[in-house]
Parts: structure tokens; sequence; C-alpha cells
């Protein structure tokens, strides 16, 4: 936002200078983002009054000029301007004046004017347009000056060039400071300073002339979109003179916020926007027909703006209408049909609060950005409509002479901001600073912020005013605390730590695993925690849980939360096979979530994994395509080298999503950690996907894995001692059971157990196969002998004949 410190300065006026005052406000939180002078540099330029004109004897479009700058001699200036006329003052660079260079940039310097002889006519001079003296020309010709201009008076002191423009960074939460008012509250605090209001009448219900005549006003206002607009209110003005143009001192303070004149009614309106942030709108009044209504817009509703844009409404932005139609887009721009022209002399006055979610993002949606929408989305103070009225009628009827009717009024005090009492206990502002602050301090600071404070013995109850939208909690009076008695009177002093050498190796130990899976083939994805909600009815089952849907998704593909990382990952394997890419890897570590509502959702952090496409890269050699049993080798690289395979477990896993016959449950000391198995072939199929292997393990179980401390032991100095075992055996008996029964039957001498073969053939009855275990036997206090080994060996084989009917084979 743009704003000229000599307007700044009729507020308040701290005897700062401009760099110490664009300072102050910088260390509040209000950025200066630029600083500079209204003209730039130049010298020599005085007001002058041309005292005769006559024509150039040897030149038609030059006149020869006298000029008055009150020296004891007029001064003869040759003159091309066709606007030159006797009487008029105007600025007159002398000789030695230095004027801008047509360089912007101002590296280069500027021209200095000289004596000259234009045609054998001497002059001494130049009488200079606007765009000589750095200002926007508007005319064709002289830049004319008041008839009130003092003759030989510097033209940069006359005109303010020199006042300074400061273009501050207002921050969102900060729209209280959306103007002249705003940032004069901050400097008034800062500098423990008086504000100086404008002169504003409290009732705007008056009239300038004693007779008021037949005035047209607006007989009733409706508002139905109450929540969106609690508070509303109309004046209209009659009988407005428009040959009576804009305030030299309103279009001066204008230009130099950055906004363009327009004519009076207009420039009005954006004068009390940058003065008091309120936006007003004035309508045509011989254009409104009927009432006027505050309503939601009806779905392909159109309007045709003050832009000339005609848009389409979609149904939730409100809008104000009377009896033909919409007339504008509320807290964002007006229609054409009801805009005020140069013609216009009667018109209604608009001013209301607008609730910020009702304009938040309309203004986006059509590709429009205003001043008004800019402040109503950041949050207008509820209080102000009153206020901005009474300002913009007096100033519209006090240099019209026109005159004002009653003020419509409608208000709806339930749906108005609340304003609830913040406790600040008075050591918290201590804790939190790192310095005592008498509580006096803090109760002028918060009191001239405008809050209503009340202090008690330990703290202070502050009620915040109705412009501050961003104060709720105690923190935020503490900020407001320390930005205003200055964050450069707060000592550096290092705080006094107990430091924790406790150390989180989580995303050591993540990371390691992540290496594991690369070293296999691997990339890692990194995803949205967003998925599809047709994928997760896909993936869908008991065990998971219940869906999140998101309020407000980025886009309907991702409309809910993820139940399973699978839900990222398989759009990924999608993406890389329609993009000639036949053998896929990935994995990503995150965020599972679980829940019908944010009360109840469960984040679980988790690893998953999904493969597709032959075991190896294409090569000459013999290739084949992945399976079960190459997915759990890389599920079982995620665990410690050194774990005991007796404390792992499978079962058979009962997904909907996963081959019924081709995943397990995979469990470690009994404490479930994941599954793993082939995407069920019906889901795979939906999705477009060949045979797709997935996993997914909790990474808590995981990390509490790869903690634990394994104690150092001493090798065995004696040998070991090998027996191979081949036994028939029900085909139903699982691997993993009978490992259990020779572990329990053999006791501490077996130190190793592997199966080494699987047969099922012509000489194996059917519904059994073939198994042969490698038993691995050692003693740590001695050599075992060939007696002790077979008796430990016979006892494993009665073990699996008595629970499993196993028969020993001898060939």
């Amino acid at each position: 936002m743009k704003i000229s410190e000599q307007w700044l300065r009729q507020w308040v006026n701290p005897t700062n200078t401009s760099e110490q005052l664009a300072d102050q406000l910088t260390m509040a939180g209000l950025e200066i983002d630029d600083r500079y002078a209204v003209a730039r540099d130049f010298s020599g330029v005085v007001v002058g009054e041309v005292i005769s004109v006559e024509q150039h004897p040897d030149a038609d479009k030059l006149r020869v000029t006298q000029v008055n700058i009150g020296a004891a001699e007029p001064l003869q200036i040759v003159c091309g301007a066709p606007n030159v006329t006797v009487g008029m003052k105007a600025p007159v660079a002398t000789v030695g004046a230095v004027l801008p260079s047509d360089d912007v940039s101002g590296k280069n310097a500027g021209f200095k004017i000289k004596n000259g002889n234009l045609r054998g006519v001497d002059s001494n001079g130049m009488l200079c347009g606007a765009s000589e003296i750095d200002l926007t020309d508007s005319i064709d010709g002289l830049l004319e000056l008041a008839a009130d201009a003092p003759i030989g008076m510097d033209i940069r002191e006359y005109l303010g060039l020199d006042n300074q423009i400061l273009d501050i960074s207002i921050t969102p939460n900060r729209g209280d400071c959306f103007s002249v008012r705003g940032i004069a509250r901050e400097i008034s605090v800062i500098n423990d300073l008086p504000m100086q209001m404008p002169n504003i009448p409290d009732n705007c219900q008056f009239t300038h002339n004693e007779a008021m005549q037949d005035m047209p006003a607006v007989t009733a206002v409706t508002v139905s979109a109450v929540e969106a607009c609690p508070r509303y209110l109309l004046q209209s003005i009659s009988n407005i003179d428009r040959s009576i143009d804009t305030p030299k001192w309103m279009q001066d303070a204008l230009v130099q916020s950055g906004l363009r004149s327009h004519n009076f009614l207009v420039d009005v309106t954006n004068y009390v926007l940058m003065e008091l942030g309120q936006p007003l709108h004035a309508f045509d009044a011989d254009t409104i027909e009927g009432d006027i209504v505050v309503r939601l817009a009806q779905p392909e509703e159109t309007i045709t703006l003050l832009n000339e844009q005609t848009i389409t409404l979609t149904g939730d932005e409100l809008v104000i209408a009377d009896d033909k139609g919409i007339l504008a887009l509320a807290g964002i721009m007006g229609g054409q049909r009801s805009s005020v022209t140069d013609s216009t002399t009667n018109i209604v006055l608009e001013s209301a609060f607008f609730n910020q979610l009702a304009i938040a993002a309309r203004a986006r949606r059509f590709g429009l950005h205003t001043d008004a929408s800019q402040r109503f989305e950041r949050g207008v103070d509820f209080e102000l409509p009153m206020l901005a009225l009474a300002r913009a009628v007096d100033l519209i009827t006090s240099v019209t002479g026109s005159q004002a009717g009653q003020i419509v009024k409608a208000e709806s005090s339930e749906h108005l901001p609340a304003r609830a009492p913040i406790t600040l206990p008075i050591t918290k502002v201590r804790d939190v600073i790192g310095i005592e602050i008498e509580p006096a301090i803090m109760v002028r600071i918060l009191t001239q912020l405008g809050f209503e404070v009340e202090q008690q013995a330990d703290s202070l109850i502050c009620t915040p005013p109705s412009y501050r939208f961003d104060m709720s909690i105690k923190e935020d009076l503490i900020e407001e605390i320390a930005r205003i008695y200055g964050y450069d009177n707060i000592p550096s002093i290092l705080p006094h730590l107990q430091v924790s050498m406790d150390y989180d190796d989580t995303a050591d130990l993540t990371h390691e695993m992540k290496l594991a899976l690369v070293d296999n083939g691997y990339m890692e994805a990194i995803s949205f925690s967003f998925s599809d909600a047709k994928l997760e009815a896909l993936l869908d089952d008991e065990a998971l849980g219940e869906v999140l849907a998101l309020a407000n998704p980025i886009s309907s593909d991702l409309a809910v939360m993820r139940r399973t990382l699978l839900s990222s990952l398989l759009p990924c394997v999608q993406y890389n096979l329609n993009r000639q890419q036949s053998r896929v890897r990935f994995f990503e570590t995150g965020l599972s979530f679980v829940g019908h509502s944010v009360s109840e959702l469960v984040q679980t952090p988790s690893i998953a994994l999904v493969a597709v496409g032959d075991i190896w890269d294409e090569q000459a050699y013999q290739n084949r395509a992945l399976d079960f049993y190459d997915l759990k080798h890389d599920i079982e690289q995620l665990l410690p080298a050194k774990i005991d395979s007796a404390r792992i477990r499978y079962e058979r896993s009962a997904l909907n999503f996963l081959h019924p016959g081709q995943s397990a449950k995979l469990y470690i000391d009994d404490q479930y950690v994941g599954w793993l198995g082939q995407l069920h072939p019906n889901t795979a199929k939906q999705l477009d996907l060949p045979a797709t292997w997935v996993a997914q393990l909790l990474l808590a179980p995981l990390l509490t894995l790869a903690r634990e401390q394994h104690a150092i032991t001493t090798p065995s100095k004696f040998p070991q001692v090998r027996r191979d075992i081949a036994v028939l055996v029900d085909s139903d008996i699982s691997l993993q059971t009978l490992e259990s029964t020779i572990r329990a039957a053999a006791g501490n001498l077996l130190t190793d157990l592997w199966l080494f073969d699987v047969y099922q053939g012509d000489k194996i009855p059917t519904g059994q196969r073939s198994l042969a275990f490698a038993l691995i036997w050692q003693d740590k206090t001695q050599t075992l002998s060939d007696e002790a080994v077979k008796t430990v060996t016979d006892k494993v084989v009665q073990a699996l004949t008595d629970q499993h009917s196993v028969q020993l084979r001898d060939s």
C-alpha cells in the first residue's frame, strides 16, 4: 500500500525524519518496501506569472512571453505551449536550473537551463509542463497553477514534491493498517503521541440547504444473507453540482497513494477508502428500480461490471440487487448499469460490513483484484461503516452544496463479530519476551492500540477493538507489547537452557531402511497424503478403518486422506508403466490416516513398497518374473541382519485387496508388523496393472527392533556337526510350523536350521511333499559325540512324527 507521508503527518506528526519514520514502521511489523519523493530531484524552478504574450516574428508556433518571477525585471521566455495565456501561473525553470533527465533510473544527470536564442529572439529560461518537473501530464501544454500560487516560490515547496511516498507491505493479518488512519494509529502508539482525527459529523442525517427538495431515496433495504452482511447502510444525496472538480488537495492525496483521479464522486469514495479503510460504493440513484436487496446470487446470473467484464455467477457470491437485477458484486466491484457517470447528480451511497468468508476468493475466481476486495478479504472494522459514511457525505455535501437524505440501515447484531476478552498473565509477558516490562507500560500500549484493558492483581483482561481480527490468544497480546515496546529495546541475552543429550535416531534408522531398499533396486517416492476416493474404494477392507474425507480438497482426485501408502504408490506405478517403464520398484515412508472425523483420526508412520516386472533388468541371461519369495526377501532386508529367524512369523492374510494365496501378515515376537503379497488380480485389472507386488509395514516396531542392543558372545571353539533329515509331510502343513516344532524339540544345541530341498513328484504320495532340513549342532563346552548328536536328532524326528505324522525318508 502506498501512502503519502504528508497525509500521514496530518493525523500524527512526530519529530522523526522520513527515514526514522520508515524504520519505526518496519520494526513494528509494517515493512517499508520502498520510500521515494513525489518527484525526482531538480532545482531552480519557481512559480511564475505570464504578464504578456506576443507572436514570435519568425515562427508560427512560438510565442514570446514576459514572465514575472518576483525579480526586479521580468524574464523574456520563448514558449511553444499552446495553452500559454496572459495571467496564468506556471512553473518557470530559471537560467541555471537543473531538470530531471528522461532516464527514470536517475543514473544520468539532468539537463541544465541556459540562456538561448530561438530564431533570433533571446530566451532566458523555460516555462514548464508537468512532465518537465517529473509529474504526470494531464494536458498538452504548461502546468497551470492555482491563481493564488505565490510568485517566486520554489515549485518543490509549493507542490509538495519533496513529500515522501511510503510503500508499505501489509501482512494478511493486519487489515486494520490498510488506511492512513491505521498507519497513523501505529505511529501515535509507537511515539506516545495523540492522533488528530478529521472533524467528522456524528450524524449524517443533515442537509446543507435549508429547504430539502424532493430527493430520490431508497425506501427499503432487505438483507437476506445476514451472516454474510450483518450491517448495511445506505444514504441518498441529491442535486450534486457536477461542474465542481475534485479539490486539488484530494487529487494530490489520491495520486500520491497510487490511485488515479476519476471524477469527484468516485474520488471521494476512494479518498475515504484510503483515509479510513472502509470501502464505499456510489450507485446512480436514477438507475435503481425498486428496493435494494443484499442476497446471494442465483446460479447462472450474470452482471456486467464497471470494467465492462461480463461474468456468470455460481450461486455463492454476495450481490447487491434491485427489482431489475444485480447492481454490484458485493465488496468487490460495482455493476455498469448503476455506475456513476459525469452526468450523475443523484446518488445512493453504500457503506457496509461484509463477512471475510463471504468475499474471500470470489474476486480471484473472476480474475479481479480491487482495493475493496483486498480489504474485505482481510477484515474491515465492523464499527467503521457509519463513520465512513458520515465522512463521505460531509465531503460531498460541503463541496457541492448537495442535500443528504435519511440513512437506511439494516443490521443483525447477533451476526456481527464478537470480541471475547483475553486474559494475559503479567508473568507470561516476561517468560515470552525475556525482560520485565512495567504493567503500566503494557496497559498504555494496549489501551492506545484500542484495547479495553482491565488490570487485576496478576493479569490484564484485554478486549480487542473491533478492527483487530487477529487478536484471540494471549500470545497475540504479547506480540503487540513487544513490537510497540521495540525489539531494539530488548537486550540480546543467551537463554539458560537445560540441554538434553538424548539423541533421536529415528531419522538415521529410517534412512538405513531406505538404503537397504535402494540396494535392492527400489526408488523413493514422495507424494501427497491425499488420495483418490475411487482408489480408496478399490483398496477397501474393514481392517484398514474408515476413510476421512477432506472438507476443501485441492482437486477431485485428492479428496480423501490415504489409509495406506499404496494409494500414493499405485498411481506412480501407473504413470511409469504408461511411459514404457516395464520394471518398476518404488517405496515411500510417511503417514497413513484412519478415522471418519478429525477427532477420531489415527496417524500411523509406515513404510510401503510396490514392485512390478521381472526380477532383474533386461539382460542376456535367463530372467524371470518377481514372485512372493523375492518380495519376502526384500522385506527381510529391512530387519537387522542378526535377528533370530525364530522371532519372525508369517500368517496368511485376509485383506480383500490382496491375492488370498499369495499374501501374508508379518509378526515379530508375536507383534503385528504389516502385510505383504500380490495385489488381488481383480483390483489390478481395474487399475490396468499387471501382476503387482505390494507391502506395508509399521515403522514403530521396525525402529524398536533396530534399536535392540545385541550382546557380544564368544564363538564356540568346538566344531559344528551337521545332520540332514528328509521327511514326508502333508502339503497343508506350513514350513513355519515344522521349523517351530524342530526348534522346540532340539533345545539349545541347535544353532542353525534351514530348508534346502522341496520335492513333489511321481514317487511322492498325492497331498504330500518331501522337505529336507539341515540341522547344525554345536556345544559351547565340549565336542559333541556321534551318540549325543544322534540322540537330539532322533528327538527332533520323534517330535515331528508325533505332532505332524511325518515319515522319515532314508533316501
